[in-house]
C-alpha cells in the first residue's frame, strides 16, 4: 500500500513539474520570430554593438513610445520618463521587487533591503533612513573615506606617478577604485578593515568571494530558463557550486564580526552593523541587513568613478574648471565646502548620465496595468527602466545627448538638482536610494584628492568601452591609465 501510494505521489510531482515547465515555455513565448527576440537568441545584434546594453538604447530610440518588448524574456523596457514615474511613484505598490527577483538574488542577499518588499523592506528603510540621515554616521563616514584617500589612495597613486610601480607609469585604475571602495565600505558597514589598498594590493578572500557571488548571482538572470540554474543548485554542480563556495566565505566573516561585536559590545561602535544590532536580535537578518549594504557601496561608487574619469581624460576643458573650482592645497574638503563645489557637482552627475553605475533595474507587476504611453503590462511580467539608455535620448537631452557637457545641470552657476524620473541613477520616488548623498560625497572626495595632484589620462582613450554582465556596470579589462604628478 505504501510502495503505491509513493508512486503515485512520485508521479504526481512529476506531470505537476512538467504542466509547470510547460506553461513556463508558453509564457516566455520561446519561437517568437519577431526582429527583436530572433536578435537577442541569436545573439546577431552583438556585430553592430559592443554591448547589449547600447543595442536596447539602439531599439528604444527608434520605438516612438520609448518602450520595447523582449518577449522571449517576458520583459518590457522602458526609457519613456512618464513610464518611469509611473512604476517608481504613481502607482509604485504595484510593481515591488517581486519574487523572481528575490529568488535569483536570494542565496546572496537573503532578506536584505534590496532584495525585499512589503513589510520587511519598510522596515529596514526606516532604520537605515535614520542612521545614514544621521549626522554622526556622515561624519563618521567622511573621516573614513579622507583617511582612505590620504593614507593609501594617493601614497600608492604617487608611487605609480614616480615610476616605482612600473616605468609606463600605468594602473588600473577600476581596480585601485574597487580596491578603494571595498576598503571604506568594509569599515562603514563591518568595522572591518580588509587592507585591499595596502601597497601590495593583497589578496582579500572577502572581496574576491564577494565579487564572484555577486557575478555569479546576477548570470542567472541571463540563463535561458530558471530551471537550469536552479538544478545546478539542487544537485550542487558547476557555476551553483561555486556560488555556494563564495557565498559561504560571505557568511563565514559577516557571522564572526557579529559574534565579535555580541562578545565585545556595540554600543560604543559606530559602523552600521553595530547601529542595527540595537534593534535587530537576529544574526541571520543582521547578516542579510549588512552584506546588502557591502552591494550597495562597493561596485557603484567604483563603477561610477571609473565612468566619471574615463570621460574628463577626454574633456581637459571641463577637468580645468573643476580644478579651477576646487583649488590647491592638501586638506580634504569639508562637507559644507563639497556641497558648494557646483560645478564638480554637475560633473559628476553628468557622468552617470551617461555611465550609470545600475544600467537597468527591474519590477514584475502584480497585477494587469496600462502604463502612460499606452503599453498593456500583464500580470506577472517584468517591467524594466533603462537610465543607461535613458541618457542616451535626445527627447530628454537633446541633440547633444553624447556629448559630456556638465553646463546641462547649471542655472547661473548653481547645481539643479534633476527630475528623478528622468534621471533614476539614483531610483526615484519611494525607494529613492538613501546612500545617495553619502555616495556623492565619497566620490567627489576622491575627484578633489587625485585633481589637485595628478593628470590622469586614459591609455586608449579611442577604445570603446565593454562592460562584464553583472549587477553593477564594470568595464571588461579594467580602465588602464597613466599617471603624471602636476607641478602645483
Amino acid at each position: 500500500m505504501s510502495a503505491t501510494c509513493g508512486f503515485f505521489f512520485f508521479a504526481f510531482t512529476l506531470l505537476f513539474s512538467l504542466f509547470s515547465f510547460m506553461l513556463f515555455i508558453i509564457r516566455m513565448k520561446p519561437w517568437c520570430n519577431c526582429d527583436i527576440c530572433r536578435s537577442y537568441l541569436t545573439v546577431s545584434w552583438a556585430s553592430k554593438f559592443a554591448n547589449l546594453c547600447d543595442w536596447y538604447t539602439h531599439l528604444l530610440r527608434k520605438s516612438p513610445s520609448g518602450t520595447i518588448h523582449v518577449h522571449v524574456l517576458g520583459n518590457t523596457i522602458t526609457s519613456n520618463p512618464d513610464n518611469v514615474e509611473h512604476i517608481l511613484k504613481t502607482n509604485f505598490q504595484n510593481y515591488p521587487k517581486g519574487k523572481p527577483f528575490s529568488v535569483l538574488l536570494g542565496d546572496l542577499l537573503g532578506q536584505g533591503i534590496f532584495n525585499v518588499d512589503g513589510d520587511s523592506w519598510l522596515f529596514q528603510r526606516k532604520m537605515a533612513s535614520l542612521e545614514l540621515g544621521s549626522v554622526a554616521i556622515r561624519s563618521y563616514a567622511l573621516e573614513l573615506v579622507n583617511e582612505e584617500i590620504h593614507a593609501r589612495l594617493l601614497p600608492f597613486v604617487v608611487s605609480t606617478a614616480r615610476g616605482e610601480m612600473n616605468k609606463e607609469k600605468v594602473l588600473d585604475l577600476q581596480d585601485i577604485l574597487r580596491r578603494f571602495s571595498f576598503d571604506n565600505i568594509c569599515k562603514i558597514s563591518f568595522g572591518l578593515d580588509p587592507g585591499c589598498l595596502l601597497p601590495t594590493l593583497p589578496v582579500s578572500d572577502l572581496a574576491d568571494a564577494f565579487d564572484l557571488a555577486s557575478k555569479l548571482s546576477a548570470e542567472r538572470a541571463m540563463t535561458a530558463s530558471p530551471f537550469i540554474w536552479k538544478a545546478k543548485r539542487l544537485f550542487g554542480i558547476g557555476s551553483e557550486k561555486r556560488l555556494r563556495e563564495a557565498i559561504k566565505v560571505v557568511n563565514d566573516v559577516a557571522q564572526d564580526m557579529i559574534k565579535q561585536r555580541r562578545e565585545m559590545g556595540f554600543n560604543s561602535h559606530k559602523d552600521i552593523l553595530s547601529r542595527f544590532m540595537g534593534s535587530v536580535e537576529d544574526d541571520a537578518y543582521l547578516r542579510d541587513i549588512v552584506v546588502s549594504f557591502l552591494l550597495a557601496g562597493r561596485d557603484t561608487i567604483a563603477s561610477a568613478l571609473t565612468g566619471f574619469f574615463s570621460l574628463l581624460s577626454k574633456s581637459p576643458e571641463v577637468e580645468a574648471r573643476i580644478r579651477e573650482e576646487v583649488g590647491p592645497g592638501p586638506e580634504p574638503p569639508t562637507f559644507d565646502q563639497i556641497r558648494e563645489m557646483h560645478y564638480l557637482n554637475a560633473a559628476v552627475h553628468e557622468s552617470m548620465r551617461l555611465f550609470p553605475p545600475i544600467q537597468f533595474d527591474s519590477k514584475f507587476a502584480t497585477e494587469d496595468d496600462v502604463l502612460p504611453d499606452g503599453t498593456f503590462v500583464r500580470k506577472g511580467s517584468r517591467v524594466t527602466y533603462h537610465p543607461y539608455a535613458m541618457g542616451r535620448m535626445e527627447n530628454i537631452w537633446g541633440p547633444d545627448c553624447l556629448r559630456f557637457r556638465p553646463e546641462r545641470w547649471l542655472r547661473d552657476g548653481v547645481f539643479v538638482q534633476p527630475c528623478p524620473f528622468k534621471y533614476p541613477v539614483f531610483q526615484a520616488g519611494v525607494r529613492v536610494c538613501l546612500g545617495k548623498d553619502l555616495a556623492l560625497t565619497e566620490m567627489k572626495s576622491v575627484v578633489v584628492a587625485l585633481l589637485r595632484r595628478f593628470d590622469i589620462r586614459v591609455v586608449e582613450p579611442d577604445q570603446e568601452l565593454r562592460f562584464v554582465p553583472g549587477l553593477t556596470a564594470t568595464l571588461r579589462g579594467g580602465l588602464p591609465v597613466r599617471v603624471l604628478e602636476r607641478k602645483c
